[in-house]
């Protein structure tokens, strides 16, 4: 199903004051590694915002999402007070691991493989 513009015009607030945010709290450095947000998703009635995170050479991923559930409701007061003139509710937050980059990696290696395999065969 398509977004709406005002589902677009929320997650576009949202990814913009929560990079904002993330680089404020020092969240988009941990572990050594670096942590983005690729995409905030939300649902029609505008209750709920998916925050897709983009983890790149993170030691350990789980640990990372932790860290950010476990300060989420700092990040959450943090970004209440940035969008109260904006937004009548906030909607709840949920963090998820973005795995895209990870399937890209993927799926090049399997097309490096076919194309050894092709060069082998002729």
């Amino acid at each position: 199903m398509e977004e709406g513009k005002r589902q677009k015009q929320v997650a576009s607030l949202l990814f913009h004051e929560l990079s904002d945010i993330f680089q404020r709290l020092g969240l988009s450095m941990i572990d050594g590694g670096l942590v983005s947000i690729s995409s905030v998703k939300i649902t029609p009635d505008l209750f709920d915002a998916r925050i897709y995170l983009s983890l790149f050479q993170v030691k350990d991923p789980n640990a990372v999402m932790q860290k950010i559930e476990e300060r989420g409701w700092e990040i959450k007061k943090e970004l209440v007070a940035r969008v109260k003139n904006q937004l009548r509710s906030m909607p709840q937050l949920s963090f998820f691991q973005d795995t895209t980059l990870d399937y890209v990696d993927k799926m090049e290696d399997i097309f490096k493989k076919i194309k050894e395999d092709k060069k082998d065969n002729l």
